[in-house]
């Protein structure tokens, strides 16, 4: 007979394991030596205690499947009721209760992280059922591009929750799946709708801003006096409101009339910026001449006076700005030599009141030729014309009341 510390065979090669107070047959095996007969159940014990040994390694490890672990442990509880094998039984039997605690604590705490996933996986699944109810609560103010990419994250990521969170019973996430659903076919529908009138907006848009287009490069041709007639296609071009796709490529087109237009304007300018300038110039030399005028005697004086007159008429205009400054020694001078003729004409007899008709005469017609560049003048212009016609019109009443 053979024997170790946990079982023995007898002389028919039956095979017994000592298992606590008793000792029970687990099998046989005919046609071997007793010793190989002892030794394959000895190896049927190993290979048990090599799952019990893999059991504790997981848990050691930290490997937190419970469910496998449970799995396991009930397995191993069952086998090691009266298992086929020879070997220390109750010992794997004790390790097994040994890390049961652990495993049940395992089990536990895996539980409330599931429930606790659950619960916010429901939070998160809520919220965005929630956000897309509230983006289509009123579609009516609705930025319906940027609101399009919204909708699609939070499809994304109730789709990513689906896929990566925790398992949830189908009944419980439909109804929250049900109301989200019911907003993005909303929401759809008030996008297809919207878009829908958008391109008989554009369309709209569009043939005005094709018709603004062509006037704008029409008034190429006419240079700078065509600036304020853009300014005015620019307003209507405002009003018109967007061309959808065509927008840009059209306002390319009417930017560039519109380039071209203030380009000339700007080279014109500068041009009679120039000339101004000069005019400038000019007069201010004939101020000289007229504070050099000496009122010691009229006759000399009114010859002087419009000799300067003459000229100042022909140099043209100056720029705006300096208007008042220049023509107020010319205004003062010519104030002083009314007053010194009124005196004269009022001591002289009505042959001498005649001659003054001249200056009437002269200034009468200077005031018409004014009024006359006034009505054909730009906005720009007309107020240093008004000015100039204001001043002459006050010599001519001087004028006329030294002649009454």
């Amino acid at each position: 007979m053979t024997s170790n510390d946990f079982g023995r065979v007898d002389e028919a090669n039956n095979v017994f394991v000592k298992d606590g107070p008793t000792e029970r047959i687990v099998g046989q095996y005919p046609d071997v030596s007793q010793d190989e007969a002892l030794a394959y159940f000895t190896r049927k014990f190993d290979d048990l205690e090599a799952q019990v040994r893999t059991l504790e390694q997981r848990l050691a490890a930290g490997i937190t499947d419970a469910k496998s672990l449970k799995t396991t442990r009930e397995h191993l509880k069952a086998v090691l009721v009266k298992p086929k094998v020879v070997g220390n039984i109750q010992g794997l039997r004790d390790r097994i209760e040994a890390v049961s605690a652990d495993i049940d604590k395992t089990a536990e705490k895996a539980a409330a992280e599931r429930a606790e996933a659950v619960d916010k996986a429901m939070a998160d699944k809520e919220q965005i059922a929630a956000r897309a109810e509230a983006m289509v609560a009123n579609l009516g103010g609705i930025n319906w591009k940027k609101s399009s990419v919204e909708m699609t994250e939070l499809f994304e990521k109730w789709q990513k929750l689906q896929k990566e969170g925790p398992k949830i019973p189908k009944a419980k996430t439909d109804p929250i799946w049900k109301r989200f659903s019911q907003a993005r076919a909303k929401f759809e529908t008030g996008r297809r709708a919207f878009f829908a009138n958008l391109d008989g907006s554009f369309k709209e848009a569009k043939a005005t801003k094709v018709a603004l287009v062509a006037s704008a490069e029409a008034l190429v041709a006419k240079g700078s006096d065509a600036a304020d007639a853009y300014k005015k296609l620019q307003i209507d071009w405002k009003l018109a409101g967007k061309a959808g796709k065509a927008e840009d490529a059209l306002w390319k087109q009417f930017r560039a009339a519109g380039d071209a237009i203030f380009a000339a304007k700007k080279e014109k300018d500068a041009e009679v910026a120039v000339s101004q300038q000069a005019n400038l110039e000019a007069k201010l030399a004939l101020v000289k001449e007229v504070e050099a005028i000496k009122l010691d005697n009229l006759d000399e004086a009114k010859k002087a006076l419009g000799n300067i007159q003459a000229k100042w008429e022909k140099i043209g205009h100056v720029p705006r700005e300096q208007v008042r400054k220049i023509e107020e020694p010319l205004r003062k001078v010519e104030k002083k030599i009314a007053e010194m003729q009124a005196d004269a004409w009022r001591r002289s007899d009505p042959a001498a009141k005649a001659r003054s008709n001249s200056l009437v005469t002269q200034l009468e017609q200077a005031i018409s030729e004014l009024e006359a560049e006034l009505a054909a003048a730009k906005d720009d212009k007309k107020k240093a014309i008004e000015e100039q016609i204001t001043a002459r019109k006050a010599w001519l009443l001087a004028a006329q009341q030294a002649v009454d």
